[in-house]
C-alpha cells in the first residue's frame, strides 16, 4: 500500500506544522500516535441508534470499515448522525420529521467533516432518508467517498408464509374492517420483523441502496446481503480499503456521479418497481452537483425503462431473495444486456460498470425474480410521472402490480392525513372515490409526510383497487394501489389541489401520464379568489425552519441552492 502524503489534503490544516500543535494534542488525548496523526483522516459516519432495526447493526459494520481504513494506512474517525425511522414515525405527527431528517443528515455530516478537516468519507446508512442524506453530503463535500448500506431485515414467518412490515400495516386495515381479530393482529406483529435491518421489500431503503450501486458510490454487490449476514462485514472492510485507494488516486464523488450515472440510477428504480420517493431523492442528489434533473427527467426515464424485477410490494419477492441470486449486479447486468445502462460510467472500484459486471452472468432459466428486458413484466417502469392541470409541476405514481392504471372518480377531500385516516378507519368512503389529502406537502405539512397508514388501511379493507388517493405529500415505498403523490405545486402555495371540492371529478391516466381536475377554469378562478389556506402549525423549531427554506417536490424538496450557487468546494480547502 502506497503511503499518502497529506500536504494537499484537508487534514493538513489540523495535523501539519507548528500551528497544528494544539490540534495534535487533542488527537494524542484520544490515543492516536504520531504515525496515525500523519496519515489521512477518514470520517466513518453512521446513523447508528436504537430507534429501529434498520440502524442497530451499523456500529458493528463501522468497526470493520475502520479496520479496512487502517489496513490502507489511513486513520478512521467514527462519528454518528441522526435518522428518523419511517415505520415508527408513520401515521402520526412524527412523520413530519422524516424528510426533514434527510436535510439534517446531509447538513450534519457536512458540518462535521468541514469542522474536523477529514480527507475521505465512508457513510453507512440504514433507514430510508439516511441513504440519500449521506449521498447528498458526499457530493456536496466532494472528498473521496464510499457508501455502504446497512442491509435489509430477514423475512418474518406467519402461518407458513413469509411476511414483512407491509403485512402488519395492511393487517390494521383488516382489523378495522373486522376481517381479523386483535389476537391474530398481535400474533403477526410479533413475528414480522425477526432481525436487524431495513424493511425487506423494494421499499425506499432498498430502492436507494440499489441506486447507490447503480450510481457508482457503493461497491458492487454490497447492497443485497441482509444486515444479520456476516458477509456484510466483508463489504464494510473492503469499503475501508477502497476509500484509501480513492484518496490515493484522487477519485472524488463528482468524478463518479454525472448525468449518465443519474440516468442509470433512475433505470434501477424503474426496473425494480422501486419507491416513488426516488423521484424526490434523485433530483436532490443532482442538486448537490448542479445537474438539472427534476421529476420530469426522472419520469421520462421511468417511462422508457422496462419493469423486470418481481419484488414486493408490487411483486412476490424480498431483498433476501434478490441476494440469493446474486444481488443488484444481476439486475444491472440484465439492464446492461438490454442496452439500458451507460456502462462506461466510473464507480468507486476505479473501474467502469462494464468492467465491474464483466464476470456476472444473467440468465432466466435458474430464477424467476429478474426478467429479461426482452420479456419484461411490463414494457414501462414500475413508477410513472403524471402531469396535468392538477399537477402542472408533476406528480408520481407506482403502477407496479396494478391491474388498472387509469381511474375516474369523485373527490373526497381532507386537509390532513389524520382526517383521512379517521374516515378510512370508519370506512366513510365508497367505491369510485378519489381520496384527496392536501396541505401535507414539503412546505405545507411541513415535511411532506408519507401516507402508508392510510393507504395500507384501504388495502387491508379490500378497497385498494376500488379507490384512488392523491396527495401533495408522499407515499412509503411499501404503498400499493393507485396512489398519486408529490402533486406540485402543493396546496399551501396555491396549487390546484387546494381548489378541489367534494364531488369534483378527477381523472388519472397513468398510461398517458396525465392527471386532471375536470372543473372549468372560470370556476377554479372563483374558488382561488375565495381560498383561505390552512394556517401554519409551527412557528419555530426544526420543522418551521424547514418550511421556510424548502422548495418544490419537482426539484427534490431541497433546502439550499446546491452547486448552481456554489462558490467553493470543501475538498479544495
Amino acid at each position: 500500500m502506497v503511503k499518502i502524503t497529506k500536504d494537499k489534503l484537508p487534514s493538513r490544516h489540523v495535523s501539519l506544522g507548528a500551528k497544528s500543535a494544539p490540534h495534535r494534542a487533542y488527537y494524542y488525548a484520544m490515543g492516536l500516535n504520531e504515525k496515525e496523526i500523519m496519515q489521512p483522516f477518514v470520517g466513518v459516519a453512521t446513523c447508528w441508534n436504537e430507534s429501529a432495526p434498520c440502524n442497530i447493526s451499523l456500529s458493528r459494520q463501522a468497526q470493520e470499515t475502520k479496520k479496512g481504513v487502517k489496513k490502507g494506512l489511513g486513520t478512521p474517525r467514527e462519528f454518528t448522525t441522526i435518522s428518523v425511522t419511517d415505520g415508527i414515525a408513520m401515521g402520526h405527527e412524527g412523520m413530519k420529521s422524516s424528510l426533514v431528517s434527510r436535510e439534517i443528515i446531509a447538513d450534519s455530516i457536512e458540518v462535521s467533516m468541514r469542522g474536523h478537516c477529514y480527507d475521505g468519507l465512508v457513510g453507512i446508512a440504514g433507514c430510508d432518508k439516511s441513504l440519500p442524506g449521506i449521498m447528498m453530503a458526499m457530493l456536496r463535500l466532494n472528498v473521496p467517498s464510499v457508501f455502504l448500506y446497512g442491509g435489509s431485515i430477514l423475512p418474518g414467518k406467519f402461518e407458513d408464509k413469509e411476511v414483512s412490515i407491509q403485512d402488519v400495516f395492511e393487517a390494521v386495515g383488516e382489523f378495522n374492517s373486522n376481517k381479523i381479530d386483535e389476537k391474530r393482529l398481535c400474533a403477526l406483529e410479533k413475528v414480522a420483523c425477526p432481525s436487524a435491518g431495513s424493511c425487506g421489500g423494494q421499499f425506499t431503503a432498498n430502492t436507494m441502496a440499489c441506486v447507490a450501486e447503480a450510481i457508482g458510490l457503493a461497491l458492487p454487490g454490497s447492497s443485497s446481503p441482509p444486515a444479520s449476514y456476516e458477509s456484510r462485514d466483508k463489504f464494510a472492510f473492503e469499503s475501508g480499503e477502497v476509500i484509501m485507494d480513492l484518496i490515493n488516486r484522487g477519485i472524488k464523488p463528482r468524478d463518479i456521479v454525472t448525468k449518465k450515472s443519474l440516468v442509470n440510477a433512475a433505470r434501477i428504480v424503474a426496473c425494480s418497481g422501486g419507491s416513488t420517493n426516488a423521484a424526490l431523492h434523485l433530483p436532490a442528489i443532482a442538486n448537490e452537483i448542479g445537474i438539472p434533473f427534476d421529476i420530469f427527467d426522472v419520469a421520462k426515464i421511468f417511462r422508457d425503462t422496462p419493469y423486470i424485477a418481481d419484488l414486493k410490494p408490487g411483486g412476490k419477492y424480498l431483498a433476501k431473495d434478490l441476494h440469493d441470486i446474486g444481488g443488484v449486479p444481476i439486475m444491472m447486468k440484465a439492464l446492461m444486456d438490454g442496452g439500458f445502462l451507460y456502462d462506461d460510467c466510473l464507480t468507486v472500484t476505479g473501474k467502469s460498470i462494464m468492467e465491474n459486471l464483466k464476470n456476472i452472468k444473467f440468465e432466466t432459466s435458474s430464477q424467476d425474480i429478474i426478467y429479461s428486458t426482452k420479456k419484461p413484466l411490463s414494457k414501462t417502469g414500475g413508477v410513472v410521472g403524471l402531469k396535468g392541470n392538477l399537477a402542472p409541476d408533476g406528480a408520481i405514481v407506482k403502477v407496479a402490480g396494478l391491474k388498472s392504471t387509469n381511474f375516474k372518480g369523485k373527490a373526497l377531500c381532507f386537509n390532513s392525513e389524520e382526517e383521512a385516516f379517521e374516515a378510512v378507519s370508519k370506512q366513510k368512503y365508497k367505491k369510485g372515490d378519489v381520496i384527496v389529502i392536501r396541505y401535507e406537502g414539503p412546505k405545507g405539512g411541513p415535511g411532506m409526510r408519507e401516507m402508508l397508514a392510510t393507504t395500507a388501511a384501504i388495502y387491508g379493507q379490500g378497497m385498494g383497487e376500488q379507490v384512488a388517493l392523491i396527495t401533495d405529500g408522499r407515499f412509503s415505498g411499501a404503498t400499493r394501489g393507485l396512489c398519486v403523490g408529490h402533486i406540485s405545486p402543493e396546496a399551501v402555495v396555491g396549487g390546484n389541489i387546494a381548489l378541489i371540492e367534494d364531488g369534483d371529478e378527477i381523472q388519472i391516466d397513468a398510461e398517458k401520464g396525465t392527471i386532471y381536475l375536470n372543473v372549468d377554469n372560470k370556476i377554479l378562478d372563483q374558488r382561488r379568489n375565495l381560498l383561505s389556506h390552512k394556517s401554519e402549525e409551527f412557528g419555530s423549531g426544526a420543522l418551521w425552519k424547514f418550511s421556510q427554506t424548502v422548495g418544490s417536490a419537482r426539484y427534490g424538496a431541497v433546502t439550499h441552492p446546491g452547486a448552481k450557487k456554489e462558490k467553493k468546494i470543501y475538498s479544495d480547502i
